[in-house]
């Protein structure tokens, strides 16, 4: 079960940071609402996937 949900953080990560960069560059889907929050959200993407891999190969 523990590396089933380090993979779901990792799809989770990989997810949230397409949506979000793709909103910063292009303003799909959020018009670009805060830019701010785009960069807030793309560091916690990026953060929750190395967390997310640092836990997967712990667990192997």
């Amino acid at each position: 079960m523990g590396k089933g949900m380090t993979i779901a953080g990792m799809a989770i990560a990989v997810l949230l940071l397409v949506l979000f960069l793709l909103d910063l560059i292009t303003g799909f889907p959020f018009k670009k609402a805060s830019v701010t929050a785009d960069i807030i959200f793309i560091v916690s993407a990026v953060g929750l996937g190395v967390l997310s891999w640092s836990t997967m190969k712990e667990l192997d």
